[in-house]
Formats: structure tokens, sequence, C-alpha cells
């Protein structure tokens, strides 16, 4: 071998030893060596749960200064200079330095710093007969552009009481097929139909209904709803939104409720960066600090969109369905258009007392644990299997 050849391979060697500790599987969790890392930090607060969070020692990279430097310059500036805070408190409370920087590092805007709500324009609707239950029950699929992105969000509407202003508004030169085609229609399509029975749209409101529709503000989840990941319990949460949604109760005798289904896959980061984050969590980070290690928020999501789509529909009360308090203040819009009557837990089929179902994974019970401790999701730790 020439000397170039083996300095190589000693050159080579010796990376690798150097990588081992923190590519490995097996690395060893150090502890909290840089104050600022500190992201336990949040309290949330409700009337029927209290939930502090201490600080504990994390899995972080090893002890290396290098490495060490480099994680350091990927957190947000000051980011552990946030202590305790109380995300339904920010409509009463007055702003502080230190709730402005819990808000800047989760990236979800403030309903009162958009200014006004997107505009919105449902394109088309179709009905769509489900397996839900096993009882064919029927739901309304609606496509809506918008003036903020070219994503074509949805919103999945329950019974026939909601309809969309903007997909029965006249368009110009259209006829009743055209009308009948893009699902501008009152009733029901059959073969021969060639009216579309312009609804009235003073009857076209949620003010018939005897509660407020259940309401799920849900965000894409390609991995948790279409390839059966147990990272996550997204696709539970959809598939139990529409369950309820679809079971008629004693005030709305017939099925009822919207979830609008925002393309924000990954916290809104993407499927890309949402499996880099999967390979950060493989080597000891958690959702919250795999995030923010490849330069983006702990969740970028922003809730305008969805508030314009639930107005467009007529809805201006919910019971919503969500563990986030962030979306509880932010679903009420800038100038509180939309008023969240009640809200209503989501809690993980595999945590109810004698539910056999569920999803029952090591990720998925860390993946809580982390929305609870660091995101303030309001459910007890208690019922982590």
């Amino acid at each position: 071998m020439s000397n170039t050849a083996s300095f190589c391979a000693v050159r080579e060697s010796e990376e690798l030893s150097q990588k081992t500790t923190f590519y490995s599987h097996q690395s060893t969790p150090v502890p909290n060596i840089n104050p600022q890392l500190d992201l336990n930090t949040r309290k949330i607060t409700e009337n029927h749960a209290t939930v502090t969070h201490p600080n504990q020692p994390r899995i972080l990279p090893p002890n290396n200064s290098h490495l060490q430097q480099e994680w350091n310059n990927l957190l947000p500036p000051n980011f552990g200079n946030a202590q305790g805070s109380s995300f339904l408190d920010h409509q009463t409370a007055p702003e502080t330095e230190e709730t402005v920087l819990i808000k800047e590092s989760s990236g979800v805007k403030d309903p009162r710093s958009i200014g006004k709500l997107p505009e919105v324009n449902c394109v088309v609707r179709a009905r769509i007969p489900t397996t839900i239950g096993g009882s064919g029950t029927e739901m309304f699929l609606h496509l809506y552009q918008n003036s903020e992105d070219s994503k074509e969000h949805l919103a999945i509407v329950f019974g026939s009481t909601l309809r969309s202003r903007s997909l029965d508004r006249v368009r110009q030169d259209e006829t009743e097929m055209d009308r009948l085609i893009r699902g501008a229609y009152v009733g029901r399509l059959y073969p021969g139909r060639t009216s579309s029975d312009l609804p009235n749209p003073e009857i076209a409101t949620h003010d018939q209904l005897k509660e407020a529709p259940l309401v799920r503000i849900h965000s894409e989840c390609y991995t948790g709803e279409t390839v059966w990941s147990a990272r996550c319990d997204c696709g539970e949460q959809l598939d139990e939104a529409a369950r309820l949604m679809s079971t008629p109760t004693t005030k709305n005798p017939e099925p009822c409720g919207v979830i609008i289904y925002m393309r924000q896959e990954g916290r809104g980061i993407g499927l890309g960066e949402k499996l880099k984050a999967y390979n950060l969590q493989d080597l000891g980070s958690d959702t919250v600090e795999a995030n923010l290690l490849l330069r983006h928020p702990a969740d970028a999501r922003s809730y305008g969109l969805a508030t314009a789509m639930l107005l467009d529909l007529g809805v201006s009360s919910v019971r919503l369905l969500t563990n986030n308090p962030e979306k509880v203040r932010a679903i009420e819009g800038p100038n509180k258009e939309i008023l969240v009557k009640e809200r209503l837990p989501m809690v993980p089929l595999a945590w109810k007392e004698g539910e056999s179902g569920g999803i029952r994974s090591e990720e998925v019970g860390g993946y809580m644990k982390t929305k609870i401790e660091k995101m303030g999701h309001m459910l007890s730790m208690e019922g982590i299997p």
C-alpha cells in the first residue's frame, strides 16, 4: 500500500471513530450542558387539569465541543429565557417578553398579528359515502383555493346543514350543468337532474343546529394516515373525529361537523423535512428538538385559512376537538370571528380504560409525552401506558 493510501485509510478510520458516539443508537444520554437548551418551561392551566413541567435531562449530542456549538447555533436566540406561561391566558393577560419568546419559538402566529383573514373560494364539492362505523355515513368533501398559498386545503363536512357561500355563489356565464358538476346543488344528484335549485342564503346556516357543530382542525400526516406509522396519533385522531361527527346526538339528530384538513404536513415543515426529523429522533432527539436542529420552529403551522374556511361554511361557533391550546386561541381569528364554545379533548384510544384498540408503541408514547411537556398539550401524563 502506498504512503498516500495508508494515510487516507488512517484518516478515514479516525473520522469514523469520532462519529461513532453521535450516530450510534447506543450513545449515552448526557446532562443538560447548556441552560439555554431547557425547553421544558411551559405550563398550561385549565379547569379540568393542570400540568407543570420541571426541568429534566434529555438526550443531547455527546460531549464534543464542535457538536455542542453546532447544536447551540441551531436554537432560536434567547430561547431558554422564556419561563412558564399559560396559553389560555393570552386572551386576558398582557403581553410580556416571556410570552412573546414562547410564541416566536413555537412558530404559530398570534391571530391578532394576522390583520385580516385570507380569501378562500370553494372550487368544488362532492358527496363521499364512507365506511365510518359500518353505517355508510355520507360526507361532502369541499376543495378550497385561497389567497395565501397554492395548496388545495379541504373541508370534510358531515350533514347537509352547512353550506359553502363561495361554492353557492352564481358565477358568470355558468350553466345549470356547470353548477351541478362543481357541486353547487341542493339535495342529491340523480340521473336526469337538470336544476341546481339555488339555496336560500338565509337558510344555509349552522344556527338551525341546536348546538354548535363539532370541528376538528387537522393537519395532513401522510405517515400516520396512509403508511401505518406508530410514531404519532394523527391517523387515529382523524378517524375518531369522523366517528364523532357521524354519530347523531339528541340535540343534533343528524350527522354534523367539519374537519378542516390543512395541507401542513409535519407541523408545517413538509414531508421531506419531517422524515429528516424522524432520523434525528432515532439519533436521540425528541420531536421538538429535531425541528429546531433542522432550523424549523417547533410548530410552523398557521390557522387563518381554517378560520376563513369555517366562516365560508357559515360556522361562527364551534365545539373544538383538540388537545392543542394554540388551536383554541388561533382559530378564533384576529377579530374573534369564531367563538370556541367548548373544547373536547382527543384522548388516545390506548389511554382509555377498557379500550383494546389504539396505537401502542414506544415511539407514540414518547411523542405524546413531548407534546404535553414541551408544547403544552392539554392531556394528563398519567394516561401514558
